[in-house]
């Protein structure tokens, strides 16, 4: 129900990407998140530490959409075939 919502927004980005090259900026933002790694005896170190990192779920969505439109493509003209690499 909610890619009804957005299907509009996500074509008009993805068709954007396509035409002009080039990616919207709040799709290369994302938030990292740093937390403490248990039992280090320096946490001066950065070692001591873990980053976590949470990429935009629209730009995930448009990744994948993509990599799907190539799969299918390289199906259709059977690019992935053994014959065609032997």
């Amino acid at each position: 129900m909610v890619i009804l919502i957005i299907i509009k927004d996500l074509v008009k980005i993805a068709s954007n990407y396509f035409t002009n090259k080039t990616i919207p900026k709040s799709l290369k933002e994302s938030i990292i998140i740093i937390l403490y790694k248990e039992g280090k005896k320096n946490y001066s170190l950065l070692c001591s530490y873990r980053l976590i990192t949470f990429k935009t779920t629209l730009a995930k969505v448009l990744k994948k959409h993509v990599a799907n439109i190539m799969l299918k493509t390289a199906e259709k003209y059977k690019l992935f075939s053994k014959t065609r690499w032997e």
